[in-house]
Order: structure tokens, then sequence, then C-alpha cells
């Protein structure tokens, strides 16, 4: 049985560890998936550390059936020698002790992630049981907490947190379970997330878990970690190792095809800081320690006009920034400024001045800087806030890239050339973007004279209520002016497939009639001037036909306003229509008239008709199968498709886009031997019924 009483021998490590199950969205920022998500990373984090340290170059993160995560690494192992100012083995100091570890000013990590050192034990504190097992000196230590305490579990079969537990009361016992071989050191930790604490729906989420080991592995060449998921009814296996390290990574961050290399700009810059230092008899003194701050840039500027940045500190991501991405903008204004008055008259650019967004569109960088003891901004360390970083990576940055800018070479010429010409275009269209904006007066539809004259409108004005449907070819549009509600409803016919604009540059994309003609009726613009305040429509329903070419359609369409119409994707403007597949007419007895019943895929067909079939009732052959929306009369369309109050939408969520996106890339993009790849590898999946043919 699990005792509720606090024993006195740790009363003091509980109280210390209460805290944090009183407030742990202080230590972890939620208590939902996101910080059952920081709870792990703070494990796996220790062991890049030691990676960083040159100790290991393997990290195995598994995660088991039963909710519980184990993280092993090869590095030097939790110390397992009595720890003399506190009595407790190494182990449970950094288990059961807020800020304690070794990242305190001495010599064990010249630059980490931790700083705090917290993690551990804010996991220890948050974990209903929490095993360790350390090698180390030839011998395999172990131990386990419950809620932060040590203790026993009586373990029947494999380990449970709901096993019996008994807390140590006068000393606590740092195990000997086993041999290590000689020179063979490492750690193991498994845990189980504590329900009392945690939302009954947060769970590690594998996608998110992916994303940041692949990111770890870029940061750090040469490590390999391996994931393992046993959760689903397969174990799954994913490795992740990059030799390439950050130069690779934006090469697989980058958007869109490369107008310049990948470029590598390094250094090092150093400054005092005053840091309160412990002394061996506890006291902390004010002293004054010097820093060495190691800054590398890998970045490259792409034909489109996203921009990708990604900083890191110590390989800990920085999502909001800091003084070092404050340092690396710095940089890149100044010596591109400079550039573009140098060539003032090449460029034609007069008196207007670049502004940071202009030099941003298109780049895609990693910025990652290493020093010891970095100033974080709370214990989630999304934003750095060491002051004499930003000066440091902004002089780093300026000597390097105006190196670049007075390099000899005629690759580096070449490209410099083009940034800058890019660079310019990008000012040049905001200006003129701007300026448009002041001058031209927002016209509705009854005003405008110039909107495509196969824009079918509604006559509202209220966007908040009005729909545009884009809809797949002349045939479906006549049935739909017939089907829709012409007060809100809008129509915008296209011609089949709109243009490819994963390929395609902004200019072909804008002189494309048909992605023309989208951009034109939706009035908001589109890139860098998109403008979701000026949109004509609430919202923007897709509707194409339930077959391949219309999945293809759709996806094309979602392209478009991923890339160029985003903030509408982000505010969940974007739908797409499910029209029916089917049609079943159900024969009644006597003078009792038929019952229609539309499905909308065939395994809700087949549940239908054996449905049906059960009870005895019986229906008109052949079931009629949609091909497309012309086939449906203007009242079937209105009732299953256009109708507020019996159609379907689906919502295109940002995550929806960003997956289409990426598959349209392998799928439509400029690399041919990833999809050449990708067909070989799935032509055993496919299911033969599923192409419409």
């Amino acid at each position: 049985m699990v005792t509720a009483e606090y024993s006195a021998h740790h009363l003091q490590v509980l109280e210390g560890l209460e805290a944090v199950r009183k407030r742990p969205g202080m230590y972890i920022g939620s208590t939902d998936s996101r910080g059952l998500m920081h709870c792990l990373w703070e494990i796996i984090d220790n062991s890049v550390d030691e990676a960083l340290g040159g100790h290991g170059n393997r990290i195995d993160v598994v995660l088991y059936r039963d909710g519980s995560v184990e993280v092993r690494d090869q590095a030097r192992g939790i110390p397992v020698d009595i720890e003399p100012r506190t009595g407790l083995s190494g182990v449970e100091v950094v288990f059961t002790k807020l800020h304690a570890g070794g990242k305190f000013g001495g010599g064990s990590y010249a630059a980490s992630g931790g700083l705090h050192g917290v993690g551990a034990s804010v996991v220890n504190a948050l974990s209903e049981r929490l095993d360790v097992e350390v090698d180390r000196g030839g011998k395999t230590w172990a131990m386990s907490f419950h809620r932060g305490e040590p203790g026993l579990f009586a373990d029947s079969g494999e380990p449970r947190p709901d096993s019996p537990f008994t807390p140590f009361r006068d000393r606590s016992e740092l195990r000997v379970v086993g041999k290590a071989k000689k020179g063979v050191t490492g750690t193991r930790i498994r845990y189980w997330a504590d329900r009392q604490i945690f939302t009954k729906d947060a769970s590690f989420t594998s996608d998110e878990l992916v994303q940041r080991v692949r990111q770890t592995a870029f940061l750090v060449p040469g490590l390999e970690i391996v994931v393992r998921d046993e959760r689903g009814e397969e174990s799954v296996e994913s490795v992740y190792r990059y030799d390439g390290g950050i130069s690779e990574y934006v090469e697989f961050l980058a958007p869109d095809t490369a107008i310049t290399d990948t470029w590598r700009l390094t250094g090092t810059g150093t400054f005092t800081e005053t840091v309160p230092v412990l002394q061996p008899t506890g006291a902390m003194i004010p002293t004054d320690v010097e820093r060495e701050c190691h800054v590398d840039v890998a970045l490259r500027w792409g034909t489109g006009y996203e921009t990708v940045c990604r900083s890191y500190v110590n390989i800990i991501a920085t999502p909001k920034g800091g003084t070092h991405q404050q340092g690396f903008e710095q940089g890149l204004m100044k010596v591109l400024r400079t550039q573009v008055e140098q060539n003032a008259r090449r460029l034609k650019v007069g008196n207007d001045k670049l502004d940071k967004d202009d030099i941003l569109a298109g780049m895609s960088a990693v910025l990652t800087v290493r020093l010891s003891e970095p100033q974080f901004e709370g214990q989630t360390k999304e934003v750095l806030g060491t002051p004499a970083v930003k000066q440091i990576v902004a002089s780093v940055v300026t000597k390097e890239l105006a190196a670049r800018f007075s390099s000899a070479k005629r690759d580096d010429k070449a490209q410099t050339a083009l940034l800058l010409d890019k660079v310019v275009s990008e000012m040049k269209a905001r200006i003129s973007a701007r300026s448009h904006k002041e001058t031209q007066r927002r016209k509705n539809a009854l005003e405008s004279s110039s909107l495509p004259a196969k824009l079918v409108d509604c006559r509202s004005n209220d966007v908040n209520d009005s729909e545009l449907f884009i809809v797949e070819g002349d045939s479906a549009l006549g049935t739909a002016k017939l089907a829709r509600n012409s007060e809100y409803q809008a129509l915008l016919p296209i011609r089949g497939k709109i243009l490819n604009v994963q390929k395609a540059s902004v200019s072909d994309m804008l002189s494309n009639a048909e992605c023309a003609s989208i951009i034109q009726v939706i009035g908001a613009g589109s890139g860098r001037s998109f403008d979701i305040d000026t949109a004509r429509y609430g919202k923007i329903i897709m509707m194409s036909d339930a077959d391949v070419d219309g999945a293809h359609i759709r996806t094309l369409l979602l392209t478009l306003f991923f890339r160029y119409m985003r903030p509408l994707v982000e505010e969940g403007r974007v739908y797409a229509a499910v029209p029916p597949l089917h049609r079943v007419v159900v024969i009644n007895p006597g003078s009792k008239p038929n019952e229609t019943i539309y499905t909308y895929s065939e395994q809700e067909l087949h549940q239908l008709l054996a449905k049906l079939t059960k009870s005895g009732r019986k229906w008109q052959e052949p079931v009629q199968r949609y091909k497309g929306l012309g086939e449906m009369d203007a009242e079937q369309l209105a009732v299953t498709t256009m109708d507020r109050a019996g159609r379907t939408l689906r919502r295109v969520r940002v995550q929806d886009a960003e997956a289409a996106a990426s598959v349209f890339e392998l799928l439509m993009g400029n690399e041919v031997a990833p999809r050449r790849d990708f067909i070989v590898s799935s032509s055993d999946s496919l299911a033969r019924e599923r192409i419409d043919a």
C-alpha cells in the first residue's frame, strides 16, 4: 500500500518538490500534452548535454504502451558517490533537490541546455513513479521514486506505478542491481507521468517528438537518436543522424528554390559577466567571470517570400528569439543596407531604405550560439536574455557576411548580385503595395467593374456572413447557381486544375488567369501584402468532385492558399465542401413516399445497405454513384452540399495545410528522385478500388 505520510528523513526534500506539484505551470508551462512533452525534453536534453561534451553518441527514447517513457544514453552516468553537503548520493540529489546539478559554474559542462538544475527533479516530482539505473564503476545502480519520494516498489512482474510502495525512513539506499561491463557507462530513466497533475487527454505526441529529435540530430552532428513507439499494434522505430549539421538543417527547412548557396557564418566573442559563485563554505560570492560565446549561422535565400528562421542556445530552441536573434537581424540589416547604398545606381533604389522584412523575405536560416550559463526568461527557455550576446552575434554576422560580398570568387559575386536584386525587388513591392493601399479605396461587389466576369456574386455586403464557393467546372456552376442562396453565397468557377504554385515563381502565379482571378475575387492581396481584414468573404469553400481529380484540384487550391494567403488558413476561413458519393432511394410500402439517403463513403454505403437488409427493407437498384457535382440536380446539391441546415464542411487547419504542402512538394515538386522512391516503395500498399477509373 502507498503511504500518505511524509517520512521525517525526507520532509525537507518533499517540501521542496511539493512546490512543483502545487504550481507545475511555473516549471513546465502547462499540464496538458505540451507540459508532458516538456518533461520529456528535460530528460532528453540532459543526455544531449552529455553528448555535447563528447560523452556518448547515441540516445534511445522508448514510448511504452502503459503510458511510460524511457530515455537511455551511453554517457558518463549520473554520479553515484555521496554529495558531502547533503549526505545523499548524487542520483538522489539530482532527482530530489531543486537547483542541483553539474551546470552551475563548475567544469562539468562547458555549455549546456539545462541551467537551473530543476529539470530532473521537476520530472520526478510530477511522476507517479520514476526508476533510474546508472552504469558506473563496473556496477549497475538503481533507485526508484514515488511522486518525488525515494523508496522501494514491490513489483510482481513488469514494473507498474500502482505497485505497493515503501518509502525509505532513516536513510536512502542506492541499490546495486547488477554488474556493468568494464568501461561501460550510461543512464536509463523510465517514468510514469502523474495523472493527478496532468489532464486526462495529455499524451506524448509522436509528430512533435520526431520533430524535436530530428532538430537535435541536426544540431549535434554525429549524434544518433533512436525513437521507438510501442503504443500501436506494431512497434515503430525511427533513427535520426545527420553529419552535415546546421547546413543540412537549412536545406531541410527551406521551402523554396535557392538563389544562393547555404552560407556558413562562424565566429567567437568574449564578454565579462558578474555572477554569484558558490564557495565550498556554502556562501555565494559575486565574481567577475569571462565567458566565451561561439556563434554558428547557416543561411540561404530562395525565390519565395516566406522566412524560416530557427534559433538555438546550446541546442535548446528559442522560438521567441532573444538577444542572439536581435544581433543576427542587426548584422544582416547593417551589411545589406550598406551594399544596397553602394550599388544604388545599378539597383535604381533612389532614397528608399531597406526594411527588415525585405531582407528576411525568402531567407532560411539556423542560428546557434553556445555559451556557459546563458540567461533565459523562465524555465521553458523560449527567450535568451544574456545582453552581451547581441553585440557578439551582430559582429560575427557583419564581418562574415561582408567578407562574402567582397569575395573575388565568381560564384560569390553572382550570388550576392542575385541577393541584392531580390531584396531590392521586395522593397519596391512593399512600397508599391503601401502606396496602392493608401490611394485605392476598397470597392464592394456592386461598385467594382474589374472583378472577373465569371464571378457570380452574392447580394450581401456582410463579410462575416458571406461565402465564396470555388466550383470545379462550368457544368457544376450551372447547378450551383440554382442551388445557392444568392443572398450570401457567391460562386467562382475554375477550369480544371489551376497552376502548380509549388514549382512556379511568384510572377508565373500572378500571370496565371485562374490564380489571379481567385486572388482578385477574395480582394485581400497575396504574399507579404496580404491583408485579411480586406477579404471580401467570411468563408472560402472549395467545392470539387468526389474523385481523384477533385482531390487533386483541392490540393492545388490549398497550396495556393497556404503559400500566398496563409492568414485565411490560420484563421480557419478555408473549407472543403463534402458532396455525397451515393444516393440510395429506400422503397416504402404503399402510398408512403420513398426515402432518400445520401452516403459519403463506400464504408458508409455498405453499412447502410446491411442495415436495410437486416430490417427487411428494399431500395432502388442500381444505387446512384455521383461521379461529379454536375450529375446532381439543384435540389440535391443544395440539400447535401450548400444549404447550411444540412451540409457538412471540412475546416482546413494549418497542420493540414503544412502536411499537404510537404506531400505536394514530394509529388509535384522539382525533385524527381524522392518522388520515384515514394512511388516504388508505396506501390504495394495501393488499393486498386481507390482509383476512380
